[in-house]
């Protein structure tokens, strides 16, 4: 059986999910079924902590961006944002994708 999938509205930069289009500005628009847009909701979550560690680490200037282990984990987890963007997205959102990825 499968499962219903909701239209959604992704706001990249503040971590939104929205349900409404005018509720607030949105990046993309996707398709996903509860357990999806709980697991991108949880990706969001992450790098919220992890941008307050971030916040506090760059205020210690010795340390340089390319060798900060919680850069990595958010450069990171913003790569599985988008990979379930082009998974659940529509046309357009798959095309940002591809173009910035240069999927195939």
């Amino acid at each position: 059986m499968q499962k219903e999938k909701n239209t959604y509205y992704i706001s990249i930069a503040n971590g939104e999910i929205m349900r409404s289009s005018t509720d607030s500005p949105w990046n993309f628009k996707v398709e996903a079924t509860d357990e999806e847009i709980t697991a991108l909701r949880e990706l969001f979550n992450a790098n919220y902590s992890t941008e307050w560690a971030n916040f506090l680490r760059a205020h210690v200037p010795y340390v340089q961006y390319h060798y900060d282990r919680e850069n990595d984990q958010y450069d990171s987890r913003m790569e599985q944002v988008y990979e379930m963007i082009y998974q659940l997205g529509d046309e357009e959102a798959k095309q940002y994708v591809k173009d910035i990825w240069k999927k195939e």
